[in-house]
C-alpha cells in the first residue's frame, strides 16, 4: 500500500497515510515564520516500517518549501535532523543549542 504525508491544517497536523487509514501525526503550530514542532506518533501495530521518517522527513520538506524554521521540541524529530544533517538548516543558528543541535553540523 501507498504511504502518503498530508497536512491537516484545520486539525494542526500533518497525518502519515497508509492507503486510506492514518497511522500516525506530527502536530505542529505555525507562528512568526516558525514551525513549532511538539510531537508526533505512529501507531505501534504499525513500528518498524519507516513510518514515522516518513512522516517528520514530510513535514520537513514542507517547512522548507513554505520558507519555515522548525522548533523541533519533539524528541524524534530532533533525532531525525540529527541523523540527516542536510536538514541542520532548518533550525535557526539562534535555536540549535536550546536543541542540543549546535554541535551537530560541525
Amino acid at each position: 500500500m501507498e504511504t502518503t504525508v498530508v497536512d491537516v491544517p484545520e486539525r494542526g497536523r500533518f497525518e502519515v497515510r497508509v492507503g486510506d487509514r492514518v497511522v500516525g501525526l506530527a502536530s505542529y503550530h505555525v507562528e512568526n515564520g516558525l514551525m513549532t514542532l511538539p510531537h508526533t506518533e505512529v501507531d505501534p501495530s504499525m513500528g518498524g516500517r519507516g513510518l514515522g521518517k516518513a512522516l517528520v522527513s514530510g513535514v520537513l520538506e514542507a517547512a522548507r518549501e513554505r520558507g519555515l524554521h522548525v522548533l523541533p521540541y519533539c524528541s524524534f524529530v530532533r533525532h531525525y535532523i540529527q541523523q540527516h544533517p542536510e536538514t541542520l538548516d532548518l533550525v535557526t543558528d539562534d535555536d540549535k543549542p536550546h536543541f542540543g543541535l549546535a554541535t551537530a553540523d560541525h
